[in-house]
């Protein structure tokens, strides 16, 4: 079965020990093996692997030797509980094992947890996983973290008091790191906060974030957000030299620019936007106003449509270095 983005997080917080097995597949590893680690937590406990209840393997020797994957599934374990059999970095080269496997368990096998790169849906994995009535497919995408996820971030941490001022800048901050380095500053601010019984603070949070994120996908977006559209073109060349995708642009643009619209929309005087780029951000949310940024948001959700599209010829890099001179000049009138 397929599960949904949102189905998906729930199922791993809260996985079904019955079950045959999952998939999880995506172009950010780090984000495939944080949802992976969060369900195998969730399903085995603490100390699987001291009580041998969790086995691991590569893609690569479930290839080589293809009933290394049904012997460990039908093992016998010494300490009881769920078991589970994990094999990373999978392609459709290790497909034969995996669907042996998969058509062979019966209830009382250990669980096989799956996980892959980006694997396009002609994918025998996929569709294997996807058609099966007890396995589960799930597709993970490279979206900033959901307000779910946060809380539940923080609620691991044992970090219950984070008023709506430090919430912002948390979200500010999910949105500009990676999902590891984030998972990483939450624990940090755990350690920070300890025997603290102050709220979490803005001030805090400044306290543990990374020293610096993504500066130069920043600097093409400060350009951008600040109109000056002669200076697009070689940034983005830089950027690509650098192996920069489009799509990872495109969310990065929409972040920035969702961040300026939350700033131009506040009534309370205090408008929230986190960062080493605070101040910049705010004169650029001034600058543009809530109708621009809306007109902005717009038009970066419709080139990450067309980015996604599986019709779309057009390069993507030329699509969004499009896209950002349209900012531009829209922000320069």
């Amino acid at each position: 079965m397929k599960l949904s983005p949102r189905d998906a997080n729930a199922y791993f917080a809260k996985p079904d020990a019955s079950k045959t097995g999952v998939l999880i597949y995506g172009t950010d590893g780090m984000r495939v093996a944080l949802k992976r680690q969060q369900m195998l937590t969730a399903l085995l406990g603490e100390g699987a692997e001291e009580e041998m209840r969790l086995s691991r393997m590569a893609g690569s020797d479930i290839r080589k030797d293809p009933a290394l994957l049904i012997d460990a599934v039908k093992a016998v374990g010494f300490f009881p509980g769920p078991r589970a059999v994990f094999v990373e970095e999978v392609n459709d080269t290790a497909a034969p094992a995996i669907l042996a496997a998969l058509e062979d368990w019966q209830p009382g096998d250990a669980q096989i947890i799956v996980t892959g790169g980006a694997l396009k849906p002609t994918s025998k994995l996929r569709k294997a996983f996807e058609a099966h009535p007890q396995a589960y497919a799930a597709a993970i995408y490279d979206n900033p973290p959901t307000r779910e996820e946060i809380d539940t971030a923080l609620r691991d941490a044992g970090l219950t008091q984070v008023p709506v001022e430090a919430m912002a800048a948390l979200a500010d901050l999910a949105q500009a790191i990676d999902p590891g380095d984030f998972r990483q500053t939450v624990e940090k601010l755990a350690l920070y906060k300890m025997n603290d019984a102050d709220p979490v603070s803005a001030a805090d949070i400044a306290a543990c974030a990374p020293t610096s994120t993504e500066a130069d996908v920043d600097d093409v977006l400060m350009v951008v957000a600040e109109a000056r559209a002669h200076d697009i073109g070689p940034v983005m060349q830089k950027l690509v030299a650098q192996g920069a995708t489009p799509v990872g642009l495109c969310i990065g643009a929409m972040r920035h620019f969702r961040a300026l619209h939350r700033a131009a929309s506040d009534t309370s005087g205090r408008p929230t936007i986190f960062g080493p780029n605070r101040d910049r951000m705010l004169a650029q949310s001034r600058r543009w106003g809530a109708a621009k940024l809306e007109t902005a948001i717009t038009l970066l959700t419709d080139t990450d449509l067309q980015l996604r599209s599986a019709g779309q010829n057009a390069p993507g890099m030329a699509l969004v270095e499009r896209a950002f001179i349209r900012l531009a000049m829209l922000g320069g009138r």
